[in-house]
């Protein structure tokens, strides 16, 4: 199913929770409310867009709105790994070549070889750390998880 062309918040039942950020940059409408507050540059950006994303990702609970906390959450998590790319490869390219077309919008390697790390970039590794515990505490989030676990069991 193309996201892209759905909006999630009128057909909830279409969401499939997936595996880790799969998705993120194309559920609608959550895509346009979330992502223009992502930033991780900065440690100082880290926790603003953080912060502001896990109080969206509260709303979101608040609302009964289980596919916008669970984006939120999944903005979180992008915010830690994309920050952890660039902590350990200069310029956040962690992988020799381009993604094969087919394979484009896919997480993993696709067969190129990963670049060697460089040394830890101490800012990025802060705005790692900083993502990290909004994420942690958004999983960690009973209401979250209970809802999460529900709407396994009646979408899959």
């Amino acid at each position: 199913m193309d996201y892209r062309e759905r909006d999630l918040r009128k057909e909830p039942e279409l969401y499939r929770v997936g595996r880790g950020e799969q998705g993120v940059l194309l559920v609608q409408p959550y895509k346009a409310e979330i992502l223009p507050h992502w930033r991780f540059a900065t440690p100082d950006a880290a926790r603003e867009s953080s912060e502001k994303i896990y109080a969206m990702f509260l709303d979101y609970l608040a609302a009964d709105d289980f596919v916008g906390a669970d984006m939120a959450r999944k903005f979180l998590q992008m915010g830690f790994t994309r920050s952890r790319r660039y902590a350990n490869h200069k310029g956040g390219k962690k992988y020799d070549g381009p993604v094969p077309d087919d394979k484009k919008g896919q997480s993993g390697a696709h067969g190129r070889a990963e670049l060697p790390r460089q040394p830890e970039d101490p800012v990025k590794a802060e705005s790692a750390r900083i993502f990290k515990a909004k994420w942690d505490e958004a999983e960690a989030h009973e209401e979250y998880a209970a809802m999460k676990k529900e709407w396994k069991a009646k979408y899959g």
